[in-house]
């Protein structure tokens, strides 16, 4: 391990971890990233999972929140990561070639839902009128008041009507598949308010002018932006090294941890508070996701020729059938027909699979700690709705949910949202505070996605752990992260 005393000792390096990482090496600080794995990039990491050449992204693949998120705004991440954008931002297939999509533009998707076009402007239109604080709002603790309070109350508002029916009273499968397959985002029952949330944000940036964008040459591409500022202001990472113990870290004035409450009542042993402790171990994590990547000597045959232009594609079809999926996975079972999530990232960026082939990027919901081969379930799923799927396939490589966790510490028996998306967790995360990536001791401060505000790849919980450090620790303000 390297010794010697710094300024910032960061544990982790997923974007949350980097993100505080660049945000206190900015600030003039010394920052050393300890990783345990031997490259940094927690959920975001590229690798060649099936065949040389071809690039999967390892977890996360689109990322609708990397050109919203205000940290990734600041930091300038579009002239640093080149990014392609679908015109059609997800696709909710349904049977009989039918599917719901989501165009980036409200208006095309608006004319394609028919009946429920209206309804559909009614519940995103106001939202993208004022998106820069619906983000705000939903990208900071939820127990502060919000700066901007018609924000906050047009998605409260929201989340409370779409949670009345699975369908959100839609009336055609399309447009009430469409919300259940992005709520299903949250992996749980798709008419909780926690789901409707993730569902109304995901929903939205589906129509802003950012969409959902991809990564040229995966998820990767953004992970090595934040190293290599980190790196250009003196910072970092140091990986292969497992922390076990604060005890083991070297003399530092800040600490900042891109680890699970269960991680961190470990890493603090003893020197933590027994109550905080006892807070840290009521902490519930959700259920898993288990993934398929596949290489296919041509594109997929999507029975609905409008889905090879999404750069993502649920498959579960109307509302009732996906969110009897979910209620099946919430009684701890296998869904018999599951909610699958499928990328298709080398139709918008070719060079991820040469002579022509295609990456799929796809995963389902399982229970936690799973140890089950989702591939034959997977495949048949995508079957359904694109028959002749199968006779394409040239190589596939499948994660099980248990294998997750030793890929990423942070995924706890599979659970890639790091802990379970209920309103309950949304408002305690992982403690009930205004500024929850605070701990007992001095100096030190948790910054996953186990903290406000959550899953997703958009580096707030860093950045929002940072900023506090900076001010507490430092009696700074934080610094600017432009290029």
């Amino acid at each position: 391990m390297s010794s010697g005393p710094v300024d910032v000792v960061v544990v982790g390096s997923g974007p949350n971890g980097l993100a505080a990482a660049v945000t206190m090496a900015r600030a003039g600080l010394s920052v050393r990233v300890f990783e345990a794995a031997g490259s940094a990039g927690g959920g975001s990491r590229s690798a060649e999972l099936t065949l040389p050449g071809h690039w999967h992204d390892v977890c996360s693949a689109v990322h609708p929140m990397a050109l919203a998120s205000s940290f990734f705004r600041e930091f300038g991440i579009e002239q640093r990561v080149s990014f392609v954008t679908p015109e059609v931002s997800y696709a909710q297939v349904l049977d009989h070639g039918r599917a719901g999509i989501a165009w980036r533009d409200l208006d095309r998707t608006v004319d394609g839902l028919g009946v429920d076009g209206a309804a559909w402007r009614r519940l995103f239109g106001p939202l993208l009128e004022h998106q820069d604080a619906v983000v705000e709002f939903a990208m900071s603790p939820m127990l502060r008041l919000p700066r901007r309070p018609f924000a906050a109350v047009s998605m409260v508002s929201r989340m409370l009507a779409s949670a009345r029916a699975a369908d959100a009273g839609f009336e055609t499968d399309e447009a009430g598949g469409m919300l259940a397959g992005v709520s299903a985002h949250s992996i749980g029952p798709i008419a909780s308010l926690g789901a409707r949330g993730a569902g109304i944000l995901l929903g939205m940036l589906a129509h802003a002018p950012g969409g959902w964008p991809i990564p040229v040459g995966g998820s990767q591409a953004i992970v090595d932006a934040l190293v290599a500022d980190l790196r250009a202001h003196g910072g970092e990472v140091v990986t292969e090294t497992r922390i076990h113990s604060l005890r083991e870290l070297p003399s530092a004035h800040a600490v900042l941890l891109d680890v699970t409450p269960r991680a961190l009542d470990l890493i603090g042993g003893d020197l933590l508070p027994s109550g905080y402790r006892g807070a840290l171990r009521q902490f519930r994590y959700g259920n898993a996701a288990a993934k398929v990547d596949y290489v296919l000597d041509g594109p997929v045959p999507w029975a609905n020729p409008d889905v090879a232009r999404a750069g993502t594609v649920h498959l579960g079809g109307a509302a009732a059938e996906v969110d009897a999926a979910e209620r099946e996975l919430a009684r701890g079972a296998h869904p018999k027909r599951p909610y699958v999530l499928v990328s298709q990232p080398s139709g918008f960026d070719p060079g991820r699979a040469p002579e022509g082939r295609t990456i799929v990027w796809a995963y389902t919901h399982v229970p936690r700690a799973s140890g089950r081969d989702m591939t034959d379930a997977v495949t048949a799923r995508i079957e359904q709705y694109a028959p002749g799927f199968r006779d394409r396939v040239v190589a596939s490589a499948a994660i099980p949910a248990s294998a997750l966790q030793l890929y990423n510490a942070n995924y706890v028996d599979g659970d890639i949202a790091s802990g379970a998306a209920t309103v309950g967790q949304l408002l305690a995360r992982p403690v009930l505070s205004g500024t929850p990536w605070r701990t007992p001791l001095d100096g030190v401060y948790l910054c996953s996605a186990s903290t406000a505000p959550g899953p997703g790849v958009h580096g707030m919980a860093g950045w929002h752990a940072a900023r506090t450090a900076l001010r507490d620790v430092f009696g700074t303000e934080p610094p600017s992260l432009a290029p």
